[in-house]
């Protein structure tokens, strides 16, 4: 995340904290509006929702479509059927050209919920931030940023870049065109057929990459980091947890894999051609599959497979090194 993206975060999760803030939960009401806007050429959705779902799709249809849910709680000495008709009379949405932004007046949207279901033309742009919340996106050209405080954020058949923030909630990423960044502070990150690179980081929960077209970054602090079908080079820092990857390095692939506390098991084809070092401070070093020794010691490793090509570091403090043939 850029330091502005950072920044404009940080603004909207304290002013939503602020918003939602109240004395006690009163009778709260209902209701829903619907508005639809006409766009010309690639259109841009910027959102911003301090509580409640929202789902994007696109379409083929050239507007976009915005149907909100609205509830309001009464707190306090608030009046929440006031609050309602506010919003459904104007529920924060605006167009500037081919730019659609809802959730304009979001600080006072207190005592608020609004669950979104937008239909965009597929070629959208997405910024879109929720503090209390799922987010679910589909079917669209992208780039997409997406941030989240509480709440998970999937996103799929993006043909472009994606980059999904979430403070604690699940990251799920599945058929994007382009790269994908992703980063939460207790959650799993699961990342499926990214044409581009994968760079993907959580404090507490697992992290696992599959079918990566590029290279991949993986590092986590407490958790485990599966990759699977990795090409390219491949970095995965693990301080607590397994790390377990699939694939095969190339010819010029570099796999850079540590571990403080846990086992690294790396499979590879029988066909594999590649150069191996692994370090273990306290643990075995095991091979499966025939290698040739160039120098092996108490606690460390160096050999190749096959014609040598690629490189596979490992490095341990406390934990197995373990490497077997097949995917």
């Amino acid at each position: 995340m850029t330091s502005a993206n950072k920044n404009a975060f940080h603004a909207f999760l304290a002013a939503a904290s602020f918003a939602l803030a109240g004395c006690y939960a009163g009778a709260g009401v209902s209701g829903s509006f619907d508005k639809s806007f006409n766009v010309s050429g690639h259109t841009r959705l910027e959102l911003s929702n301090p509580s409640g779902d929202v789902e994007v799709t696109g379409s083929a249809d050239g507007q976009v479509h915005v149907h909100g849910d609205v509830r309001a709680n009464g707190m306090g000495f608030d009046k929440p059927q006031e609050r309602l008709n506010e919003t459904l009379a104007n529920p924060g949405i605006e167009q500037r050209g081919d730019t659609i932004r809802v959730g304009k007046h979001f600080s006072n949207m207190r005592n608020l919920t609004i669950a979104y279901k937008i239909e965009v033309p597929h070629d959208t742009e997405l910024n879109l931030s929720v503090v209390s919340g799922a987010l679910r996106l589909r079917n669209v050209r992208g780039p997409v940023i997406a941030q989240g405080a509480s709440g998970s954020i999937r996103v799929e058949q993006i043909e472009r870049d994606a980059q999904l923030t979430s403070m604690s909630g699940s990251l799920d990423a599945n058929d994007v065109g382009g790269d994908v960044r992703a980063s939460s502070a207790s959650g799993e990150v699961t990342i499926t057929n990214a044409k581009g690179d994968v760079r993907a980081h959580t404090l507490s929960g697992a992290v696992k990459v599959v079918n990566p077209g590029g290279r991949v970054e993986a590092d986590d602090a407490s958790g485990s980091i599966d990759i699977e079908g990795a090409k390219f080079d491949a970095k995965a820092h693990d301080v607590s947890g397994e790390i377990i990857i699939r694939g095969d390095p190339g010819e010029h692939g570099y796999w850079d894999l540590k571990t403080v506390s846990g086992s690294v098991n790396v499979y590879v084809p029988s066909t594999s051609n590649f150069r191996f070092a692994a370090d273990a401070i306290s643990g075995e070093i095991k091979a499966d599959i025939p290698i040739v020794i160039e120098e092996q010691g108490k606690h460390s490793l160096r050999a190749h497979v096959g014609n040598a090509g690629g490189r596979i570091e490992v490095h341990t403090v406390s934990g197995e090194i373990h490497v077997s043939g097949g995917n």
